[in-house]
């Protein structure tokens, strides 16, 4: 479980490895970019139930640490998705993974 600190002294936001590092991806891009946006997630499993949302602003520190020493081979569709959320007015939905489907 890897985790992305965000801002001083909050506590960090604890994300599986392979989706943060699909998530790093479409978040640096808009960061470089000079874009802010909003990433939402649902709670896992031990946490409150709920969901929550922060603001990403070029600014504002940021930090991916991740559990795997390697990092995993990225899904482009999943990518896709991610950076078509950014880009809309509800921001980043933390999604589940798009699987790439094979063409006859």
């Amino acid at each position: 479980m890897g985790m992305l600190h965000y801002g001083t002294g909050s506590e960090p936001i604890h994300i599986e490895d392979r989706a943060l590092a699909h998530l790093k991806v479409v978040i640096a891009t808009k960061l470089r970019r000079n874009e802010s946006f909003t990433l939402s997630w649902r709670h896992h499993d031990g946490d409150p139930e709920g969901r929550s949302t922060i603001w990403l602003h070029p600014s504002i520190p940021l930090r991916f640490v991740f559990d795997e020493p390697e990092p995993p081979q990225l899904n482009s569709k999943w990518i896709e998705e991610l950076m078509h959320s950014a880009s809309s007015t509800g921001g980043i939905q933390l999604v589940d993974e798009v699987l790439e489907t094979p063409t006859e």
